[in-house]
């Protein structure tokens, strides 16, 4: 048995841990939740010895021990696979399972015939498959979590942490994650799993704890609560409605904000629809409908072969992002953190970063003044939560770095944003507060684009819904018609699709 006994670490300013007990048998599924800073992340590293605790003991059947770097926990038989994979790109998948490990022959070269067979065993033993000699680079993200997965057990793993395993992955590969975790806990490995995800704690997890501001405040059998009461036990209070009430937006027959006529890319049909004033509209469909790529290829970033688009009710052309952004059309991408966000940089600057034109002297300087009446303004209005528009972007919660994005297009006067996947990798908590903000923002007359395959999420805050199927919409839904059987009926091809 693991057993964290009193843990307690402080930072500059803060108690992330506050005297939190937990425990993990061999052989059981054990998920820890709670909102963003709850201090999941903390405890997690500390178990793994990238961080050591100010206070409490961390033992093993009984025996403390004190790791103080990841490869002194991986001997212990502790093993984390971060929802950041820590895998070499360039490398092959078996020469990533064995990086700093790699077996030699008795003249001192690698055995690769040896790794390989090794890889194959565990893979076998997981009834899982990648290519092995494929560079990483190559697989899918379910392929590269395999890798991980195989990495992190083909040695001593007793106990293992998996943080956001589901985040990026599609149902079907969610599902074939929960097999592999199904044989891990046959082979007796205990295993922590973390997820914002509630409905999949209820069905891979034997135990739940809950993480509040540091402190633990609940650990029990998964039969004996509910997703309610996990709910309230994350944020402290009664959370009794998950999405806010709709506003009606789709009777109100608004103006079209935007008109796509025509739009063709390589895979697509043609494409024509409408984003109203006031409204949010919701973009649903399977994997490999191509959602995604087809607002890349209306804002300009991927290659379209046919666009005629119509904003406030005049012709423009889309060529770039940059293009789109001074039209008013504001993209937030599915990774934020990648491709939406300078986390090096603070807060401050991520939000004015577009409007740096607006805020310049004669000179050609930035207004240090205006810079920040402009940055507090929007953190006000976003209700970001920091001590100082100087903190570094990268130290905020999943939410607020949301809200940052959100922020700088607002900065940018934007007038239709488009959001992709908005509450992926954020909590509950602050999932609501997103959802809040969505119909705010339709209220004030913006047009909303949602696109999601999160299917209660589009059903809960949509005015209209499209659904697409490889690359073309097969439906356009209102009213009591956005319900998850419609919406997946048309999304697998139903009614003549």
């Amino acid at each position: 048995m693991l057993e964290m006994k009193h843990i307690t670490k402080r930072f500059p300013g803060i108690v992330a841990l506050n005297d939190v007990s937990l425990s993990l048998k061999r052989g059981e599924v054990h998920a820890l939740v709670g909102e963003n800073g709850a201090g999941k992340s903390t405890l997690m590293k500390i178990l793994s010895g990238v961080y050591q605790a100010d206070e409490g003991e961390l033992l093993i059947d009984g025996k403390e021990v004190h790791p103080t770097r990841t490869r002194e926990s991986e001997k212990l038989g502790i093993n984390i696979i971060f929802q950041e994979f820590s895998l070499v790109p360039e490398l092959n998948a078996y020469e990533n399972i064995f990086l700093g490990r790699e077996i030699r022959t008795r003249f001192g070269t690698l055995d690769s015939r040896s790794m390989r067979r090794m890889a194959r065993e565990a893979l076998d033993r997981l009834d899982m498959y990648f290519p092995l000699d494929r560079p990483v680079a190559d697989l899918t993200v379910a392929e590269q979590q395999s890798v991980e997965i195989v990495k992190a057990t083909i040695f001593k793993c007793n106990f293992l942490v998996l943080d956001e395993p589901t985040a990026t992955l599609t149902p079907r590969e969610v599902k074939k994650l929960f097999e592999v975790i199904e044989r891990l806990k046959a082979l007796g490995v205990g295993c922590f799993f973390i997820s914002h995800h509630l409905e999949e704690i209820f069905e891979i997890a034997d135990t739940v704890s809950v993480l509040r501001d540091g402190c633990h405040v609940y650990t029990g059998p998964v039969s004996d609560c509910t997703q309610d009461e996990l709910i309230s036990k994350m944020v402290g209070r009664e959370v009794t409605q998950a999405f806010p009430p709709k506003r009606g937006a789709a009777e109100k027959a608004e103006p079209p904000i935007m008109e796509v006529r025509k739009l063709r890319f390589p895979g697509s049909d043609e494409i024509s629809f409408e984003v109203r004033r006031g409204e949010i509209l919701g973009i649903a469909g399977l994997v490999g409908a191509k959602r995604t790529e087809s607002f890349l290829a209306l804002i300009g970033r991927d290659p379209s072969t046919e666009k005629e688009v119509l904003f406030q009710g005049k012709p423009i052309q889309l060529r770039s992002p940059h293009e789109a952004l001074s039209h008013g059309i504001g993209y937030l991408p599915e990774d934020r953190k990648r491709t939406g966000l300078f986390l090096p940089f603070s807060i401050r600057s991520n939000i004015v970063v577009s409007t740096v034109a607006r805020l310049t002297n004669k000179f050609g300087m930035v207004v240090a003044r205006q810079e920040k009446a402009l940055s507090d303004r929007f953190i006000q209005r976003m209700r970001i939560r920091t001590t100082s528009d100087l903190k570094t972007v990268s130290e905020l919660s999943g939410g607020n770095q949301q809200k940052v994005i959100i922020a700088r297009w607002l900065a940018s006067n934007c007038k239709l944003l488009i959001f992709d996947e908005p509450t992926r990798g954020i909590d509950v908590g602050a999932k609501a507060e997103i959802y809040v903000m969505l119909q705010e923002l339709a209220a004030q007359g913006l047009g909303v684009v949602v696109i999601s395959s999160d299917l209660p999420e589009v059903i809960g805050i949509c005015d209209r819904v499209l659904v697409m199927r490889y690359g073309s919409i097969r439906a356009t839904l209102t009213g009591a018609d956005i319900n998850s059987e419609k919406i997946m009926l048309y999304a697998s091809g139903g009614e003549n699709g």
